[in-house]
């Protein structure tokens, strides 16, 4: 049995959460999950058992088992042991989010995985208490508007350059040029590589191929997804060996080994929302 259910925060939330999925896997074959890169950091409260990271992608942060995390952006897949059973919510925190709910900006938790109470204290108890008891998801999703409207404030935001230089990259799908980003921006390369590193954990080059990769992963779920080769030209890669290859190293696998073994994923619901 494979549930997913998804949902948007209540309107001031939004552009610190895009989404909340609720998620419960029963009965599966036992394996590896791969978590692959995203623009959003991942937020998990698990609902039973625990989140087992067998491999992250920091190769320096050991095996880890969580009941609750936050894991931030990264360029290669964390990947997940599994005996079947998954049952949990995650959200799609913005970078925004991570300052606005986490008190940091996104480049602190750069491919690392952090358990929720070393950033919020005593509210992630609380919070963890309250989806916890709640017994739908409805109410669960309610439950999380409510602890994260408090929560929310405002902690300072990136650079005005910075945050439009990501929603640059955000709209192109990761197609427009650094060096073009750069100028468009009034920076040098180098400058804004390592302010936009600092404020978001990724570079500008390495967000660009996230948010490429995120498209072509979209399509490739889609129920009609295209070829291969049409995917890659659609997507802005060279051709299909090059997407291949990205795939490769950001999931970890090519995208038909990928297809041949993933389980219906939080992911897939998670990218059938509007992306921002």
């Amino acid at each position: 049995m494979v549930e997913s259910v998804v949902a948007t925060p209540r309107p001031p939330l939004r552009p610190l959460v895009a989404s909340y999925t609720g998620y419960r896997v029963e009965g599966a074959d036992p394996g590896v999950h791969r978590g692959l890169p995203s623009r959003h950091l991942t937020f998990i409260v698990t609902l039973g058992g625990t989140v087992d990271l067998v491999g992250l992608p920091d190769p320096g942060q050991p095996p880890s088992s969580f009941a609750t995390l936050v894991g931030g952006l990264h360029s290669t897949p964390a990947l997940i042991s599994h005996d079947g059973y998954q049952h949990g919510i995650q959200l799609a925190l913005t970078p925004l989010g991570a300052r606005a709910l986490l008190g940091l900006p996104a480049g602190e938790l750069a491919a690392t995985v952090v358990d929720l109470d070393t950033l919020l204290g005593a509210v992630a108890g609380e919070l963890v208490e309250r989806v916890r008891t709640a017994t739908t998801w409805t109410d669960r999703f309610l439950q999380l508007d409510g602890v994260l409207a408090r929560l929310a404030h405002d902690r300072g935001q990136p650079d005005p350059e910075l945050a439009w230089a990501w929603r640059r990259l955000a709209d192109s799908r990761g197609a427009v040029g650094i060096g073009g980003l750069a100028a468009e921006v009034g920076w040098s390369r180098r400058h804004l590589g390592e302010r936009f590193r600092r404020e978001y954990g990724l570079t500008p080059k390495a967000a660009a191929r996230v948010m490429r990769f995120e498209t072509a992963h979209r399509m490739l779920r889609a129920p009609e997804a295209p070829g291969l080769a049409e995917l890659a030209v659609r997507c802005g890669y060279y051709d299909q060996a090059h997407l291949t290859r990205e795939w490769r190293e950001l999931a970890g696998c090519s995208p038909t080994t990928w297809l041949a073994e993933e389980l219906p994923s939080v992911q897939d619901a998670e990218l059938s929302l509007p992306q921002h």
